[in-house]
């Protein structure tokens, strides 16, 4: 009697590479004494979430994937329920998800991790799949993998690295006992938290020395999961750090950008802190957090970088050209690299934080810096528009598909600018609302990412927005703002981000 083959293996979802990993994965449960493994997915936020399976559980996924439910996907960032899961399609424009059904979470063994900080646990990132067996499309990595494959069928692939800031801060009182703990749509009470420094000292050791205790497991476990950690400084406000990493593959640079800031919150907080990689907390003296993402092309076949200038040009012509296209898409992209209220606030003129669509060489003004030489093969450019709560797949995504439309069409990026606060360039969205607009009317991610997905994140964003504008209009007296931060915003991103 013919068996039937099992989800993973009917609808072919494991390469040869991945059917070895997932062997090599089980191995590893062996030989380590892994008991539990938290299968991973990101979802429209950027925040990770999944099940903790037993073995036998994660075994039977190898093979059949794992039924989760979809409902993460109708919450914006305080849960509130933005689509009718009971109506015909769940609000989602897509045939079968109506009522909520499950979808397939399907690990991706090549990336089974072991978590340092728990005892006999492992993570896998996860892909998203209908159970018809095509994928989820309203799932981020899974936009990341079609815009890395789009730009794999030119001949190039993407390299990242991540340089992110976040603050550290001491928990003083959780507010579990007697403070809100919050309903869809209404984030519970923040916790009470204290700085752990004080003043700005850029770049000061002492201040980092400071920190040590809290920082030394976090920077262990980076280096025991395989991270390319290159760094911990102490950043420009008191108790802000920035870590940067080496290169990776796009894939790679994104699910390790993931696992680092869930990482961070939670030794962090194992240890009486509180890690946040929201922009500005509303917390007096403190300032805002970017994420810079540095990246380059490279020829899939050699590995040679693409964007080495071989004259007095900033870069080659194919890195102007990407260039040109990460600048000619930048305000639509605004809702991938700032997708938060609260990420505005860094879009201001003279704050190293870009303003409007300029590019340099070697200036921290411009949105996008150049840091290259004459044949020098690190040769690459800096994207400095990035929120530090940016969802890494979307904001990777976004950088991919611009690039690949400058090179494309080749797209001139304009003449390099001395003085990029004083450009007369077109100036970047100032608001979430503005970024959300542009979006929405934009042809190009439209086509690149689906209407389908766009008019998601637009319902999702808008949903965020008229909260926001709800309590602003209730709270007008701005002189109860903390650094101009509403309490919203506090409340709405400083412990979930």
């Amino acid at each position: 009697m013919a068996t039937t083959a099992k989800f993973v293996e009917q609808y072919g979802l494991y390469s040869a590479e991945q059917q070895a990993a997932a062997q090599q994965s089980l191995e590893a449960i062996k030989q380590h004494g892994i008991e539990i493994v938290r299968l991973v997915w990101p979802d429209q936020h950027g925040l990770l979430r999944g099940k903790a399976l037993t073995v036998p559980a994660y075994a039977a996924a190898l093979e059949a994937g794992n039924e989760i439910t979809m409902a993460p996907f109708f919450f914006d960032p305080a849960n509130a329920i933005v689509l009718n899961p009971f109506s015909a399609d769940g609000g989602f424009a897509i045939d079968g998800l109506g009522g909520s059904p499950n979808v397939k979470s399907v690990p991706d063994p090549g990336t089974f991790t072991i978590l340092p900080w728990v005892d006999n646990t492992a993570l896998v990132f996860a892909d998203l799949y209908m159970t018809n067996g095509q994928p989820f499309p309203l799932a981020p990595r899974t936009i990341l993998k079609e815009s890395l494959a789009a730009l794999a069928a030119t001949g190039a692939k993407l390299i990242a690295g991540v340089e992110m800031e976040w603050y550290l801060t001491r928990l003083v009182d959780d507010r579990l006992d007697g403070g809100s703990l919050g309903a869809p749509g209404s984030p519970a009470d923040p916790p009470h938290v204290a700085p752990v420094g004080r003043g700005y000292n850029y770049l000061l050791i002492d201040h980092l020395d400071e920190i040590d205790d809290v920082l030394k497991p976090i920077r262990k476990a980076l280096l025991q999961m395989g991270l390319p950690l290159r760094s911990f400084d102490d950043e420009w406000a008191p108790s802000q750090v920035e870590t940067t990493f080496d290169i990776l593959e796009g894939l790679q640079a994104a699910d390790s950008a993931a696992l680092f800031r869930t990482t961070v919150k939670q030794i962090a907080k194992r240890r009486g802190h509180i890690a946040s990689f929201m922009c500005t907390p509303a917390i007096a003296g403190f300032y805002a957090n970017g994420w810079h993402l540095h990246t380059s092309l490279a020829d899939l076949s050699t590995g040679e970088n693409l964007m080495v200038p071989t004259d007095n040009s900033p870069l080659s012509e194919l890195g102007q050209h990407y260039v040109g296209g990460t600048l000619q898409h930048g305000i639509a992209a605004s809702v991938f690299t700032t997708p938060t209220i609260n990420g505005y606030r860094r879009r201001r003129p003279y704050s190293l934080a870009p303003d409007r669509l300029t590019w340099g060489q070697d200036n921290r003004a411009a949105m996008m810096r150049v840091i290259s030489a004459p044949n020098d093969t690190a040769s690459h450019v800096e994207n400095r528009v990035g929120d530090s709560a940016a969802n890494p797949y979307l904001y990777i995504a976004a950088q991919t598909v611009s690039g690949l439309d400058g090179i494309l069409n080749k797209v001139d990026p304009g003449p390099v600018s001395e003085d990029p606060y004083a450009a007369d360039v077109p100036q970047l969205p100032t608001s979430l609302a503005d970024a959300v607009d542009a979006l929405e009317t934009d042809s190009f991610f439209r086509k690149t990412f689906g209407d389908v997905f766009i008019d998601y994140m637009v319902t999702m964003k808008r949903s965020e927005i008229t909260r926001y504008n709800a309590w602003v209009e209730a709270n007008p007296d701005t002189d109860t703002y903390v650094n101009g931060v509403t309490d919203w915003e506090h409340r709405e991103y400083f412990e979930l981000f």
